[in-house]
């Protein structure tokens, strides 16, 4: 899943999070679920379907029959059949339950809350975002339901997360699929998403240069354009054309250098203004004055920038998320096996740090939640903790043993070959007849590391490069000021201003422009009030490390 900084990411919806802000606060329930602290949610009796069990999941109990729930998802995109494919088929079978999902976006969400009548599970992508921070007004708490219901959920929850969840009366309302802990992140099952890479022929081509020092990367790249001319020497995810997004060109960069995200008192750190960060853009600079950069690497979209990748156009790409881009890679390493994308040591810090590479932080990206108006918190309990499960987990992963996916005997999973087949040669088949690894609202990172077959084979030696070099950066996870506040406008017009500055820096005439305009930045910051908003990031920054225990 692409994310850069989760404070950069949740800082694009602020606009849209103020607008549902009055709209969450106020939607009707007769049931304000959670809004005192401590007081625990009156909840319907299950009395005469199911006694709960600490040691069995209560979908494994319920007796209640032709179960139905009403899905939103906020998000135009999902696939809302359910019950016709191998994942939801078995999802009903095994819950006995119908699932009707509704999909839409901001406005659609704003409808049900400003209506009153709710679905009874929400899943939305901003955990920063006020509908979020207002969960307790419109949702009903994990922990509540757990106690009442399923106390197996905590078996499969992860209490970190939950932690990081729980809203200022002490409860969580929402869970995320994608959340990784420190045991996740120290277990070796989550990989690296960000390298740099190089085309195979070319970096045997020019003779494997060293490429971490500025210097040298900029020899590197007027050594390809001698050699490659056809080759564009140096390329990068495609910039946003709102702004919202600056490619791979800073969050990836300032990690492969290194740098830091808070101070040595554990403040927020301008990463930005960093100076090894600045001397590297000064670097790219030079390159793109040498020609070695494409202007159209400035307004690609991400399908013009896919479609480069698959045909080997560049010949070293910064790359951030690039699972995302792996069907592009793979389908140009298919074609071209001696010339594909490998990663390679480069843009190394200037002084001395290591990298600390980024990866889904434990917000995770997808946030489920079930309404106070759930007709049936009972069951709708059950399908999170059916999710959580690893029998959830295998089943939406990678299908049904014997019939997809077989255990061997190192304890991986591999697809069959039948379904290795139609994975291969037939994909929209097995997206509509499978849907294996798409239902993805409780997914989990290690458990797409047991298998070999999740990820295409032209990422997994990009994989193999960030080993070791993953990071957590909790302590600065959403720590962007409240939706609607002053605070939240002045930072979306500083993130705004950033990414013009970036893309004025790196096509600067000289580093003396480049120096003018980080000036430039620096003042339009201090109009727009960022010591304000540093006070709030960094309180936040506090609360996190109070959440999960940290020094």
């Amino acid at each position: 899943m692409l994310k850069g900084s989760f404070e950069k990411k949740l800082g694009i919806s602020l606009v849209t999070g103020a607008a549902l802000f009055s709209l969450a606060a106020c939607g009707g329930s007769e049931n304000n679920a959670g809004n005192d602290k401590g007081k625990t949610a009156e909840l319907p009796s299950i009395e005469g379907r199911y006694e709960i069990d600490k040691t069995k999941p209560a979908w494994e109990l319920d007796t209640k029959k032709d179960n139905k729930l009403v899905w939103y998802i906020n998000a135009d995109w999902w696939n809302t059949e359910f019950g016709s494919d191998v994942v939801t088929k078995k999802i009903k079978e095994d819950l006995d339950i119908d699932i009707e999902f509704i999909t839409g976006d901001d406005t659609k969400l704003n409808t049900y809350f400003a209506g009153g009548d709710m679905p009874d599970i929400i899943t939305v992508f901003d955990s920063n975002s006020s509908v979020a921070r207002k969960a307790e007004s419109w949702a009903l708490p994990l922990q509540d339901l757990a106690d009442t219901y399923d106390p197996y959920f905590y078996e499969v929850a992860r209490e970190d997360t939950l932690n990081w969840y729980k809203l200022s009366d002490g409860k969580t309302y929402g869970y995320p699929d994608y959340s990784n802990t420190k045991e996740d992140f120290e277990s070796g099952e989550v990989f690296a998403r960000d390298a740099f890479i190089i085309r195979q022929d070319v970096y045997e081509g020019i003779g494997k240069p060293d490429m971490t020092t500025p210097e040298n990367f900029v020899k590197a790249m007027n050594l390809i354009k001698e050699k490659y001319p056809d080759l564009i020497p140096f390329g990068f995810n495609d910039f946003a054309k709102d702004g919202s997004s600056n490619g791979s060109m800073d969050q990836v960069v300032q990690d492969m250098l290194g740098v830091p995200y808070t101070d040595k008192d554990g403040n927020y750190y301008d990463r930005n203004l960093d100076e090894d960060y600045i001397q590297w853009i000064k670097a790219f600079r030079q390159v793109h004055e040498d020609g070695n950069v494409s202007d159209d690497s400035f307004t690609d979209d991400g399908d013009r920038f896919k479609e480069k990748l698959k045909t080997g156009q560049y010949a070293t790409v910064m790359i951030g998320s690039f699972v995302n881009q792996g069907i592009s890679l793979q389908e140009f390493a298919a074609k071209e096996p001696n010339a594909q994308y490998i990663a390679v040591d480069g843009i190394q810090s200037t002084k001395g740090n290591e990298a600390t590479l980024s990866q889904a932080g434990i917000s995770g990206w997808m946030v489920n939640y079930i309404t106070n108006q759930a007709k049936d918190p009972a069951k709708a309990i059950q399908v999170f903790t059916y999710l959580l499960s690893d029998h959830g987990e295998m089943l939406t992963n990678y299908g049904i043993e014997g019939e997809t996916y077989e255990t061997l005997a190192d304890g991986k999973v591999a697809y069959t070959e039948e379904a290795r087949d139609i994975q291969k040669n037939d994909p929209e088949k097995w997206q509509k007849d499978y849907r294996v690894g798409e239902f993805i609202q409780f997914g989990h990172d290690r458990f797409k590391a047991l298998s070999d077959d999740s990820y295409v084979e032209a990422v997994r030696q990009l994989q193999e490069w960030g080993d070791g070099k993953l990071q957590p950066q909790f302590a600065t996870e959403n720590i962007g000021p409240d939706a609607g506040s002053q605070e939240a406008r002045a930072l979306s017009a500083i993130q705004t201003n950033w990414s013009t500055t970036l893309v004025g820096m790196l096509r600067a005439k000289s580093e003396d422009e480049v120096d003018t305009l980080i000036d430039g930045y620096k003042d339009f910051q201090k109009q727009n009030n960022i010591d304000d908003i540093n006070n709030v990031r960094n309180e936040k920054i506090k609360e996190n490390k109070e959440k999960l225990g940290m020094d």
